[in-house]
């Protein structure tokens, strides 16, 4: 049988977890959220796409700031290091070796234990992203390692009690909400159960050559005496899913099996341990009744772990309407998603853009750098610029899109000097120009100019720098807004768009000014567009922001 996801997986049927006695029994009826939830949703994908509908906080914040911040970014070596370090000739195993020590002494368990956030000012780092310019915030609740950043009541290997200990989810939606943010939590650890295989490997060459890292021979019981007493290493590692054999003896035969293997992207469940579905669920749904977040971010190609995944979203769906006297309030961000299952929830593009106006909300994630915070980024100034943000925002929100913006914070808890000086150019430009930003809709069209974006997920590394002669439009109250992406040399602002005998724009043109101040600018409509000559003070700005009033404009 297929279940509702359209694929056959371990045994799941088209029925809800909810719905079997061995769930009921695993106690997953026993929490009072999941009674007293409206029913409006059930867990198929049927359901999603005609109940669903975007909410307007959604629509009318556009930006979002999120904190990607796990024990991997302890080492400062960029995204992954969890999975690359158990790669003997990977950069990762080569640092964790030199630094740690061996990974069959040394794992990553260790590592999280060594997350400490001890110079972490999450009060400093939120109001930094306020100003900004961002309305919602977006706290990772764990990544592929498996470690929550929560205090969970399901899974030992949490920052309350490992690392930190601290609950860093509950921190920041505290500190978002009290300042008017809405919060959202992002989830990974759907993927643990391959991802995480290369922990129970082995170097294929060397003097330690056949002998299985720490994943493969830890029990419960060797934690006896140690920092993790009581805490079972294969819930961490998730357990022997897909080992690689024994008798590998090169480093390239071993990197083609984990390739072919345990690094697909499988959405699945994983076909021989179905307690980890079951554990994910527990998980995850505890995270949601525990801290009712506005927006759950699911790093997943449709909704994670088959039926796990809808009934997940279900759940959500049906307690934010609880929450919220009947409103639905919650968003699903989930990647990949074909055409008839966007409307269910709301599709994130991964580093990436789309070509045109989309008929449905969309969102754009990226970073300043690496996921994982990545000292060499920092040291050689390689991260995104401010104007790079920016551009990419403006694009973004006229298309119907949110940008949200991961800035990598440390290991310790800290941004660095290059992070703070970008946040502060980003928060200067929103501070005059956020009007042509917040609570905006797309125009009739997004925008004109020679630079043309890729679409899609992975898009951003092909699409060339915005110019000047780019210009971006989006509407609200009545009110037009031309965003140019640069400063034009000549200090005129050609409008194409706007031509007095345009289809797009009929009406009468009544007032130009650039936000920010209240003057009036000079202007000329022709049929070669309208023209505009904008404030001097403004030369050499990272996008001007004009508001156009008129007749049948918007």
């Amino acid at each position: 049988m297929q279940d509702d996801n359209g694929s056959r997986s371990a045994g799941w049927t088209r029925r809800s977890f909810l719905q079997t006695s061995a769930w009921a029994a695993a106690g997953a009826l026993s929490l009072p959220h999941a009674r007293a939830a409206s029913t409006a949703f059930t867990p198929s994908w049927s359901s999603l796409v005609d109940n669903y509908r975007v909410p307007d906080w959604f629509r009318d914040a556009k930006f979002g700031i999120w904190a990607h911040w796990s024990a991997q970014c302890v080492p400062e070596a960029g995204d992954w290091y969890a999975r690359h370090m158990y790669l003997q000739g990977h950069r990762h195993y080569d640092h964790h070796v030199r630094t740690y020590g061996h990974p069959t002494k040394v794992g990553f368990m260790e590592i999280q234990n060594r997350w400490k956030a001890e110079n972490w000012d999450p009060e400093a780092l939120m109001d930094l992203y306020v100003s900004a310019g961002a309305r919602y915030f977006v706290a990772l609740a764990n990544h592929h390692d498996n470690q929550d950043c929560y205090d969970s009541k399901h899974h030992a290997w949490n920052t309350v009690r490992v690392g930190p200990k601290r609950d860093i989810v509950g921190t920041w939606a505290n500190l978002a909400r009290a300042r008017g943010l809405r919060f959202g939590v992002s989830n990974h650890s759907a993927h643990a159960w391959h991802w995480f295989q290369t922990a129970y490997g082995y170097d294929p060459e060397g003097p330690l050559a056949g002998q299985r890292y720490d994943a493969y021979r830890l029990t419960k019981a060797d934690g006896r005496g140690t920092w993790w007493q009581g805490m079972d290493p294969q819930a961490l590692y998730t357990g022997r899913n897909i080992v690689i054999p024994d008798g590998i003896t090169t480093i390239r035969t071993a990197n083609e099996w984990h390739e072919q293997n345990d690094r697909v992207w499988d959405e699945k469940a994983p076909p021989q341990n179905p307690a980890f579905a079951r554990q994910w669920f527990l998980r995850c749904r505890d995270l949601i009744d525990s801290y009712r977040p506005d927006l759950v971010y699911f790093d997943n190609s449709g909704l994670p772990l088959g039926q796990a995944g809808l009934d997940i979203a279900a759940h959500y769906y049906n307690a934010s309407m609880a929450w919220h006297g009947g409103k639905l309030e919650a968003v699903i961000n989930a990647k990949v998603l074909p055409a008839e299952r966007r409307a269910g929830l709301v599709e994130d593009v991964e580093r990436g853009f789309r070509e045109g106006i989309e008929p449905l909300p969309w969102q754009t994630d990226t970073c300043l750098g690496d996921w994982h915070y990545d000292r060499s980024i920092f040291d050689n100034h390689q991260y995104k610029s401010a104007t790079m943000v920016i551009h990419r925002l403006c694009d973004i929100v006229s298309k119907n899109g949110n940008l949200l913006l991961s800035v990598p914070v440390r290991g310790d808890g800290t941004i660095d000097a290059d992070e703070r000086k970008i946040l502060g150019e980003i928060a200067t430009w929103m501070g005059r120009n956020s009007e042509a930003i917040h609570g905006t809709r797309p125009w009739r069209t997004f925008g004109e100019g020679p630079t043309r974006v890729a679409g899609g997920m992975f898009s951003e590394h092909a699409s060339q720098p915005f110019t000047a002669e780019d210009i971006r439009f989006t509407s609200k109250q009545g009110a037009l807004y031309v965003i140019a992406l640069g400063w034009p040399t000549s200090g005129v602002l050609r409008i194409a768009a706007l031509a007095e005998d345009s289809a797009l724009a009929p009406g009468t043109i009544e007032r130009v000014e650039a936000l920010g101040a209240t003057d009036s600018l000079p202007f000329t409509r022709s049929r070669k567009g309208l023209e505009v000559r904008l404030p001097e003070g403004l030369a050499g700005a990272i996008a001007v922001a004009l508001k156009i009033s008129g007749a049948g404009l918007a």
